[in-house]
């Protein structure tokens, strides 16, 4: 009864669950090598050395030579060796194709993968790599910024795949997706999924778990762009009103998109630096003009805006006695040698990669945030 039980078991389990004994090929043939040295020894009366280097030639197929004339019995111990040796051989074939069946090589290769990925840093997180995926992708890898594309339709991770580019296919929606994926150590994460309801999961899962990265989400409508901020997307971005702007801005000023296009193959860089809103941290820097400072001869890197710190009811700071209130947010352009630095400002710089940190290194502890805008 209870053998009728455990083979009705075994016919009920998945192939997938059944157990395998990898094991069985490398026993086998430890015991075959063993017990043929045996027999040569037990039948020949050679040294050990001998009756293993016996083995190992016949085993092998390369047959240098007999180690001495055999007599009828080691002939017979040879061909049982020869033998035996099929059957070892069948058995890892058995063995290698069973693994490969049961997907243990594919797992070995998501494991190796998923390894890697808990080392990546300052990475760009690619959530879908449909047109506009595809186009963010050639842009990042074109800068040669690392970057990891996040696809659940096979289709698509397969193109990734195929140009090259590390793929996490999983559902991007999901917290544990994006914790594989690294979104504590990334520098921004970009929802480009088709659906802007998955882009505003993606939102959603993003914030709650990093409250300080960088989210830039895909939208089709107003509606949708509303919602996406008030889930907490730092940038939303329609491909419909982005294209329209570009249109419009090549009729009108044909020169600008050139050189836009042209930046986006140099080796300048445009970043945002984010100054403290703590006039504490400024030190020797606050309420230095940039003349003062003199960014382009101690760095090379151009200011081409200032954008003064959003405006918020509890943004007034005090310092050594004077009330700093932090200004309303407009951008002032290509500012004077006679703009002051203000606490909460972001200068938009543009540089070569030295230059941009040469002005990190001179802002220091003023810093709090630098964001890659264009390059």
């Amino acid at each position: 009864m209870a053998s009728l039980r455990w083979r009705l078991w075994r016919r009920r389990r998945p192939p997938s669950t059944r157990i395998r004994r990898p094991w069985r090929a490398p026993l086998a043939l430890v015991v075959l090598v063993n017990l043929a040295a045996l027999g040569y020894r037990l039948t020949e009366g050679w040294g050990w050395a001998d009756c293993y280097w016996m083995v190992a030639i016949t085993i092998s197929t390369i047959g240098f030579g007999e180690v001495q004339p055999l007599s009828p019995a080691g002939r017979l111990v040879t061909v049982l060796l020869i033998l035996g040796g099929l059957v070892v051989v069948q058995i890892s074939i058995q063995g290698v194709l069973g693994l490969s069946e049961s997907g243990y090589f594919r797992r070995l290769r998501e494991r190796r993968f998923r390894r890697w990925i808990k080392t990546m840093q300052d990475h760009v997180i690619l959530c879908g790599y449909g047109r506009i995926g595809r186009e963010i992708a050639e842009q990042l890898c074109r800068e040669r910024v690392p970057l990891l594309v996040v696809e659940l339709d096979q289709e698509r991770s397969t193109a990734a795949q195929d140009r090259g580019l590390p793929v996490l296919v999983a559902d991007a929606t999901l917290d544990e997706t994006l914790m594989e994926a690294g979104i504590h150590q990334c520098r921004s994460l970009v929802a480009a999924l088709p659906s802007n309801a998955a882009n505003l999961y993606v939102v959603l899962s993003a914030r709650g778990l990093a409250p300080s990265c960088r989210l830039i989400a895909r939208s089709d409508s107003d509606e949708a762009e509303r919602k996406l901020r008030l889930a907490g997307a730092d940038q939303v971005v329609s491909p419909y009103v982005s294209g329209g702007r570009t249109m419009a801005a090549t009729a009108l000023r044909p020169l600008a998109v050139t050189f836009m296009d042209l930046l986006a193959g140099s080796d300048c860089e445009v970043e945002e630096f984010r100054l403290s809103a703590n006039p504490g941290d400024l030190g020797r820097l606050l309420e230095m003009s940039l003349g003062e400072l003199q960014l382009g001869r101690r760095t090379g890197a151009l200011v081409l805006a200032v954008q003064p710190a959003p405006p918020a009811q509890d943004m007034v700071r005090q310092y050594r006695g004077t009330t700093y209130k932090l200004e309303e947010q407009t951008l002032i352009a290509n500012p004077g040698s006679d703009h002051r630095l203000a606490p909460g400002q972001m200068l938009v710089v543009m540089g070569s990669k030295d230059q941009l940190q040469d002005l990190t290194s001179l802002l220091g502890p003023a810093l709090i945030s630098i964001e890659h805008m264009a390059s």
